[in-house]
């Protein structure tokens, strides 16, 4: 038996086990739920089978894992965000689920796509940023003002039209400046240029 302190005893089995056996309940005098972690999940188990709901099949999970509701694969707890509501002070989801959560939340809210809508247009392009030809396609472009979706650029070339400022005219005269054609302004009347066409 562990040390009285470190140890409480389950209100439905009637086990002496350590308080890490119990999930948090604040209201309670100690801190901790009436039942250890497996009564309350056969309980739970039981009561969801026996209202005719599905229920996940049972997993046994070493110590110092958890189970990730979205893969279905059992990872370290290092693989985990910190939670501190959680009755385990860990994430319910490991961070490879969150991170791809949050990759297709981006493209959804962004730019109303899906990822496999994402992908049409990448392999449609030969998974090829269509500026340079060069690059893999990474990069979802989108004109600011209207929002509608041009395409998917590597990130230099993406990141040269923004600080063009989505202009064409200043990109047909970077083009001219890179082929070598003179650009210079022509003084029209004090503080008035035009530019060459």
């Amino acid at each position: 038996m562990a040390n009285e302190e470190d140890a409480k005893r389950c209100a439905r089995c009637g086990e002496d086990k350590p308080r890490a056996a119990f999930a948090r309940k604040w209201s309670n005098p100690d801190g901790l739920q009436y039942h250890c972690r497996d009564c309350a999940s056969d309980y739970h188990r039981k009561r969801q089978e026996s209202l005719g709901r599905k229920v996940r099949p049972q997993v046994q999970v070493p110590e110092g894992h958890k189970l990730c509701r979205k893969c279905g694969e059992v990872k370290p707890w290092s693989e985990w965000h910190r939670n501190a509501t959680a009755s385990d002070g860990l994430s319910t989801r490991c961070k490879t689920c969150r991170a791809a959560e949050g990759r297709a939340g981006h493209l959804k809210r962004n730019y109303g796509l899906t990822e496999a809508e994402r992908d049409a247009m990448v392999d449609s392009q030969k998974g090829l940023c269509v500026i340079c030809l060069k690059a893999p396609a990474i990069h979802v472009d989108h004109c600011h003002g209207t929002g509608r979706v041009r395409g998917v650029l590597c990130f230099n070339c993406n990141s040269a039209i923004g600080k063009l400022g989505d202009d064409p005219d200043a990109v047909r005269r970077a083009a001219a400046y890179l082929e070598g054609s003179p650009w210079k302004p022509t003084l029209v009347a004090p503080g008035v240029y035009r530019l060459p066409s």
